[in-house]
């Protein structure tokens, strides 16, 4: 039973908090919209947000003016995804990989300052001047934003630079988004008020309400974990294990002796590396605990002449690594875990969560749909959820933002308000 208020008598509907969504896979853009509207109704909204598929890439520059015709909002935001997340009428959450599309999710969330933010990435403020230039480049006022969320066209320039340069213009925030799916029409993939995009956009969120990111990367490490005595740049040149030194690939070649005969025909395509990270206990990155953990990134060669191996990461000696097997059991795991520790951390239960989840998972990782929601579902029965696949995942770990592959970024949308 609601508890007795008679101060909710004066309030008007937009007081309080709410969030709906609506999904269709109708194949005609103007019939999904219309299924969406109808479900949604014609009560304003805060902030709307708008998750397409690529099928509807051409028609694109037709969906915010249909969709402002039937719904009412304050901000509108959105990008085209490789595959389409959301939550019908009936509470359902699901993710709709090969088919056309159309989530959208209106929330009023009382007590919320909402910055949304367009910006062109060609010319990106300097790394080593003011932060001061960034706030301005973003327009967003660092006092009042508590996360973040950055959606990025896939035709952009320079994307580790747009997030290093976030990091540090806004270290108290947290930052959740994804890198929105190409299309061959003629304009961008991102959604902004009543406009087709390219660049970046995004929101800033403060006031009473934030994001808690939650980042699942989906693999479970194998053999013990090396020390790097010698790098350059990205390439190991040379691993150690307590008092003995070699190549990584000798390393390697130890590591993959000891995993089953199963496991080592996954590895052959599902083969990663841990680089260490050390938490630098920074406002919305902070973790419950602080210590270390392994940002998983790519193999993406060797030199067979002195056993040496290029990693998607720059690394440096003295920083430990730890190869990783990419699983859907360990991703289950890993991401159900992460989830419950998220939900036993809050005062409050997120109204909403955001997924942004790479391509590769899905389906393709788990055998089945609705992989990902299905877990968020088993440890938050009620979560409606909306976001998309997307070509490459951003979110926190260690202490700093990054671009990831392969993961699921989570921002679970929460009322805490500030204290007095």
């Amino acid at each position: 039973m609601t508890p007795f208020s008679p101060l909710n008598w004066f309030r008007s509907p937009a007081a309080q908090a709410s969030c709906r969504t609506a999904l269709s896979c109708e194949a005609s853009l103007d019939e999904a919209v219309r299924q969406v509207a109808d479900e949604l109704g014609s009560a304003s909204a805060d902030l709307a947000l708008v998750f397409v598929s690529s099928h509807f890439a051409s028609d694109l520059p037709r969906l915010l003016p249909l969709l402002h015709k039937r719904l009412q909002s304050t901000h509108w935001l959105g990008a085209v995804g490789g595959g389409v997340i959301g939550t019908d009428r009936s509470g359902k959450a699901s993710e709709v990989e090969r088919n056309a599309a159309l989530s959208v999710t209106l929330l009023n969330l009382p007590g919320a300052v909402l910055q949304p933010f367009a910006v062109g990435t060609d010319s990106l403020p300097d790394l080593d001047g003011s932060s001061e230039a960034w706030h301005r480049w973003f327009g967003l006022d660092p006092n009042t934003t508590r996360a973040m969320l950055l959606l990025v066209d896939p035709g952009s320039s320079g994307i580790n630079d747009l997030i290093s340069g976030r990091d540090y213009a806004y270290p108290a925030a947290a930052c959740i988004g994804g890198i929105a799916a190409p299309h061959n029409a003629p304009h961008g993939s991102l959604l902004s008020g009543d406009q087709v995009v390219s660049g970046a956009v995004g929101l800033g969120i403060g006031g009473d309400w934030t994001l808690d990111p939650v980042v699942a990367q989906g693999c479970r490490p194998i053999g013990p974990v090396f020390a790097i005595e010698q790098s350059h740049r990205n390439v190991l040149l040379q691993l150690s294990e307590g008092s003995r030194r070699d190549s990584p690939v000798a390393c390697l070649q130890r590591v993959l002796a000891e995993l089953t005969e199963d496991e080592r025909e996954m590895a052959k395509d599902s083969l990663f590396l841990g680089v260490e990270r050390r938490d630098l206990l920074i406002g919305g990155n902070q973790p419950s605990e602080p210590g270390s953990t392994f940002l998983v990134r790519n193999l993406i060669g060797v030199d067979p002449r002195n056993g040496a191996v290029a990693v998607a990461e720059r690394v440096r000696p003295g920083q430990n690594v730890q190869f990783q097997l990419r699983e859907a059991n360990a991703s289950r795991q890993e991401a159900s875990q992460l989830l419950c520790a998220a939900r036993e951390r809050a005062e409050r239960p997120p109204l909403l969560g955001l997924l942004f989840a790479c391509l590769g998972r899905g389906s393709g990782l788990f055998g089945a749909a609705d992989g990902d929601v299905s877990i968020a579902r088993s440890v938050m029965a009620d979560l409606p959820i909306s976001g998309a696949f997307c070509n490459g995942e951003i979110g926190p770990l260690g202490g700093s933002t990054h671009l990831h592959g392969y993961t699921a970024c989570w921002g679970l949308l929460r009322q805490a308000p500030l204290s007095s």
